[in-house]
């Protein structure tokens, strides 16, 4: 699943980045939704396959790459016939919902529009932290803290920017998919929470 979805990602991606017509159908325009709903009801998903540049789709498979291997692997120990679908509604399920306040926050701003995976990204992320809290994550190769320190540092920021704005990142998703992650985790795994707490603790 982690290599189909990323060769998928980067595929449509780069045909995005020199069709415009396909990149305007396929990222998230809330105006759109909201002023035709039935028709575009699927920009909630495919947003996530398209990215704004090489560095924005470099950064999101990469980070991707990284965590969601071993979320697979334990997700197919755990889990077997059940893992494949339990990995999509993780990732697709964070791309989705990573956006509805996005889509309310400016379902009546003509000019909005929003690319990327980073609502499944940070949804994965999270799911990571839930299973390995300990491991360590380093941040440009060398800045290292443990997993569970790297997440609360990241919801902060990310929480923090969205409240602040003036970019053009949209932090509200990665707050929430982060969140999203470590809810669906728990309710997909039931020992997920004991098993992360007896390794804090």
């Amino acid at each position: 699943m982690t290599i189909s979805i990323l060769v998928i990602t980067c595929l449509v991606s780069y045909i995005a980045f020199n069709n415009q017509g396909l990149f305007y159908k396929l990222d998230f325009q809330p105006y759109e939704i909201q002023r035709n709903p039935l028709k575009n009801l699927y920009r909630f998903l495919t947003h996530g396959f398209i990215h704004a540049d090489w560095m924005h789709l470099l950064f999101n498979m990469f980070s991707f790459f990284f965590f969601a291997g071993s979320i697979e692997a334990v997700l197919d120990y755990k889990f077997q016939n059940l893992s494949a679908l339990y990995f999509m509604l993780l990732y697709l399920g964070g791309i989705f919902m990573s956006v509805i306040h996005t889509f309310e926050k400016h379902k009546n701003d003509i000019w909005y529009h929003g690319v990327g995976a980073s609502g499944g990204v940070s949804a994965i992320l999270m799911a990571n932290v839930i299973y390995f809290p300990l491991n360590e994550i380093c941040l440009y190769g060398f800045i290292c803290f443990p997993g569970i320190l790297w997440a609360i540092i990241y919801l902060a920021y990310s929480f923090y920017m969205g409240r602040r704005g003036g970019d053009f990142i949209n932090h509200d998703a990665h707050f929430i998919g982060a969140i999203y992650g470590v809810v669906i985790t728990l309710i997909i795994d039931r020992n997920a929470w004991s098993d992360f707490i007896s390794q804090i603790f």
